[in-house]
Parts: structure tokens; sequence; C-alpha cells
């Protein structure tokens, strides 16, 4: 008997859980700029409810392919954000003053999302069959999907802790904005060494963004990325906020907030640190891409024959051609963008999602932003001085590279089970349609009036300041870019390539992860703070307990971002209602 995959109501389960997760990661995306990858969430979820069902008497248990659909699904719509909705769109929104139409929104996230699709199909043989990379997220699905199937307990008790742990974040974010007035922690002490700056008097560690947040979804975040991307995330913010900030401030190349030592002064610091932490996540991205393709056309990679069948190539190619005249036409008749231009963005984006696939399969981190900021750069070059071109064209590639990554890591999961590549594609393009649908609508109620609450303490947006600044800067050319902010990019990218390096001929060991070092310095320091406490107790359950940890440590993590994402997001609209 052949084992079950494509079932209806694997699509369904998934597309119930994408509906439910994906308005998470639109709120941590415009909150810290990271989205959460909720494949083993979603695999939990799903497989504890259908299990129960089975218990009840009212249902079957889900089989191991339709866990693979299912976690496709609602992984496919969960990173929905990659097609545009927390970094280019809220960006060209502030420039424009006004959100695109809710329809057009959404034929736009999912064309460029479908794109991805695609790509992800064409380079699977090369990326999974030949060079096998690791894909650490694709795999740790796979570990769980081939454990919840094998040890059905285990798999009951890892979604209580995941439940309990959401229940725990969900309540603490209520009790934080809700019922009671309760105060967020700003510890907003003096640093007398600092002394006057511009006439601002006494510079405070709040102006500065070193303030705690007693967020356990960012905790989470943290058990999940590890010790070494925690103490990187760290050491970023302390060299950015607490080192380069008060330097340029000093200097005069940084611009203050308002003269009070209770003003965070984000979002005017932003507009030069994002300079030097865009250019060490580039740096490092293009280096060990271009090293681990030398390492391969060194080590002479073997080919190997793909399974699937030619009657599925032809299909690959119309999906292909399709999706890129859908995306072509999409620039064209919704923002305007010359044919020629809208026409580039598509190779450029094929090129760009080939290198945030690579480096996702090697480290399991994807470089969308970095992979934006390049394509900006691009464009900028085609079409200078049109700032909409710029956004729209980096978008299609950060929407393709996001889906062609999530979906390779999906293809990797499904591999350990051999699941039909084709079935998995079908999943994500229900998925995608989910997500584009839910993502955008949360986003446009959310975020009404993006030119007046984004780049906030409240919604501080670090993608979005990063794609606007860099717009804004390139519609006057590149001169118009201070000349510390270009030291600030040289010695970044050089950086960035110089650590990815060594990285690369020794290890990681004793090294910073490039990634989150500059990551943390688009970012308030308060979030860095608790991200990296989070990996900190991981780290020490890890030691004290290697066994637990290794069971329950990710779903407990999980239940955290799901648990405060969910209700920071429902605590959002209710408060727009009243």
């Amino acid at each position: 008997m052949r084992a079950k995959h494509l079932t209806i109501r694997a699509i369904l389960t998934g597309i119930l859980l994408g509906a439910l997760l994906t308005p998470c990661n639109i709120y941590s995306g415009l909150k810290i700029g990271w989205s959460f990858n909720i494949s083993i969430v979603a695999l939990l979820i799903a497989a504890g409810f259908w299990a129960l069902l089975d218990r009840l008497r009212l249902g079957s248990a889900l089989v191991a392919g339709e866990g693979n659909i299912a976690q496709t699904t609602a992984s496919s719509s969960a990173n929905i954000i990659s097609g545009g909705l927390v970094a280019p769109i809220p960006a060209l929104a502030m420039l424009t003053g006004a959100n695109p139409p809710p329809g057009q929104l959404i034929v736009w996230v999912f064309a460029v999302s479908f794109l991805g699709i695609w790509v992800a199909w064409y380079l699977r043989n090369s990326l999974i069959l030949c060079s096998g990379l690791p894909f650490p997220t694709g795999r740790a699905t796979a570990e769980t999907l081939l454990e919840i199937f094998d040890k059905g307990r285990e798999a009951a008790l890892k979604l209580r802790v995941l439940l309990a742990s959401g229940l725990l974040a969900g309540g603490m974010k209520w009790l934080d904005t809700g019922w009671t007035p309760l105060p967020r922690p700003g510890f907003g002490f003096h640093l007398p060494a600092l002394g006057q700056v511009a006439g601002l008097g006494t510079l405070s560690a709040k102006n500065l963004t070193f303030t705690l947040d007693p967020s356990l979804m960012l905790a989470g975040f943290g058990a999940i990325i590890g010790f070494r991307a925690g103490i990187s995330l760290l050491l970023g913010g302390i060299l950015s906020w607490g080192i380069l900030g008060p330097l340029g401030l000093y200097q005069g190349f940084v611009s203050p907030g308002d003269a009070d030592p209770n003003a965070i002064w984000f979002a005017s610091m932003i507009e030069w640190l994002l300079w030097p932490g865009v250019a060490i996540m580039v740096g490092s991205a293009l280096a060990k891409f271009v090293l681990h393709a030398l390492s391969s056309r060194r080590r002479g990679a073997s080919r190997v024959q793909s399974e699937e069948t030619k009657s599925a190539r032809p299909m690959r190619l119309a999906g292909l051609i399709l999706a890129s005249g859908m995306v072509v036409a999409a620039q064209i008749g919704f923002f305007g963008i010359h044919w020629l231009v809208a026409t580039l963005a598509v190779p450029i984006a094929f090129a760009l999602a080939m290198v945030a696939s690579r480096v996702v399969g090697e480290t399991g981190i994807p470089p969308i932003g970095a992979i934006g900021k390049i394509s900006q750069l691009s464009t900028g070059v085609a079409a200078p001085g049109q700032m909409t071109a710029n956004l729209i064209a980096a978008n299609v590639a950060g929407g393709a590279a996001g889906q062609s990554a999530d979906l390779l890591n999906d293809f990797k999961a499904g591999q350990a089970i051999g699941a039909p590549p084709a079935f998995q594609v079908v999943a994500q393009i229900f998925g995608i349609l989910t997500g584009s649908l839910v993502g955008s609508l949360v986003y446009l109620r959310l975020i009404p009036d993006p030119a007046g609450m984004l780049i906030t303490e409240e919604w501080p947006a670090p993608a979005v300041a990063t794609w606007k600044v860099v717009a804004e800067t390139l519609s006057q050319g590149l001169a118009s870019v201070p000349p510390s902010a270009l030291w600030a990019v040289g010695i970044g990218g050089l950086l960035g390539i110089a650590v990815s390096a060594i990285e690369h001929r020794r290890g990681p060991a004793w090294l910073p992860s490039m990634p989150a070092l500059g990551l943390a310095m688009v970012i308030p320091a308060s979030l860095s703070i608790t991200m990296f406490f989070g990996s900190l107790v991981a780290k020490l359950l890890e030691r004290w307990n290697p066994s637990l940890a290794q069971r329950f440590l990710i779903a407990a993590a999980s239940g955290l971002i799901a648990g405060e994402s969910l209700t920071g997001v429902a605590r959002a609209l209710l408060g727009m209602v009243g």
C-alpha cells in the first residue's frame, strides 16, 4: 500500500495552522526584524490534534507523509513575511504616505512568493541531492517528524510543554499590556564618563536602548538560535550601541534624539548604525557563498541522478515562466515600474535566491535582509533615483529567496520519508495563498499608519528602517552617503569577509556569528540582551541535563514565541477595535 501524503485533511490542517501562526511572524518581524520557522511547531500541533481525535474515536491519527504536508503548508504560510510585509512594503508606505490597497497587496505578496517556489524546485537537485547540504532547520524537522510517528507518547509530552509555555508567555504578555498597569522596566541609568554630548546633557543608557525587555518571546528566540548567536548579539549590541553610537554622538556623525534621559534614540541613531550592520551581514553572506562554491568545485561534487521523472521537468519550466510573468506584470501594473527594470528583477532574484538558499543550507540562517540590500544596490544602478523601483525590485529578490529557502528546508525534511517533491510544491502553493491573504490583512490592521507607527519604541521595525534609508540614500546617488558611513561599510564588509574566511578554514569555534553581530546593530540593544539571556539559559540547561534539553527545549522555546506573538497580535487588534 502506498503511503499517504497529499490528503485533503493534511492540506486543511496546514492551512488552519498557517492562518493561526502567520500573524506571529508579522508581529515579531515588525518588532525585531526576525521571523520564526514554525515547521516543528506546526508538526507537533497537527500530530497532537489528530492523535487526540484518534483517541476519542472521532478520526484517525496522521501518518508521517501527511504530517510533512501539513507542516510544509503551515511553514510556507508563516514565512510569507519574506514577501515584503515587514520590510519593503512598509518602507514604501512610509515614503508614499499610504499602504497599498488590500487586493493589490495580497496579489503582490503571492506573486513574489510563488516565484520562490519554482526557484527552489530547480535548486533541489544541486543543493540537496548533489551537494548534500545539511539544511539545519529541515534536518531538525525531519528528526522531529520521524520521532513523532515512532513515539506517540513523546509527541504528546512535547505538545504539552509547548502549550504550557505558550500559555505562560501569552499570560505574561497580556498582563504586561492589558489588565494591569505594569510599567515595562527601563533602567536608564546615567553614564557619567560620557559627560555632555552635543549640549544635550548627560547621556543615559536608556538613550542608547540599553533597557531590560521582559519578553519571553525574545528569550525563546535566544534559546533556539543557540549560545554562539546569542553572545554574538550581545557583543554586537555593546559594540554598536555602547561604543560606536556614543563615539558617533560625540563626533557628530550620529544623530541624537530628544534631550531627555528617558528618551530612546533608536529611530535617529539607526540611520547611521545600519550601515556597518548591513555591511557585516552582506560581506559575510557573499564570502560564505563564494568560499563554499570554490570548495565544492575543488572537491568535484558527484552528480546524483534525480529520482524525479522527466514529465516533471516541463512542469517546473512552465511554473517558472508563469511566476516570472506574474511578477513582471505586477511590477508594471501595480507600481508603474518600467518594463525593462521589472524584467531585470527576475534574473537578479533568481541569482540572489541561489545565494540565500546555499547560506541557509549551510548555516540555517536566511540572509534575506542582506539579499535585499544587494538587490537595492543593483536596482540603484539600473534605475537611479527611483525609490519605488528600488524597493519593489528588491522585494522580488527577498520574496523569492525567502520562499526558496523555506521550501528547500521542507524538501530536506521530506527526503527523510520519501515524500514526492511535487506534492510538497502543491502544499507550498496552498501555504503562500493562505499567508498572502492572512498576512496582508493582519499587517494592514496592525499598521494602518506606517509613517506614524513604525521605527518607534513600540514598533522598532529594524528591517523597515534599513530598506527605507537605503532607498532614500540611493535616490540621491552614492555621493549623498556620508563619508563616515562609507568607512563603516568598508570596514564592516571586510570584517564580515575576514571572519567568514577564518570560519571556513578553521571552523566556527570561538568566532562570533557575523549575521547575528550585524543584526544587533540594527535592532535596539534591549532585544539583543534578552535574546542573549534566552540562549544562556538554554546553554546551561544543555550542560545540566542534555537529555531533557534535547527532548523539550525546542518545544518550550517555540511555545514562548507563539504564545507572546499571538497575544501581542490579539491585544493590538482589540485595541484598534476598542
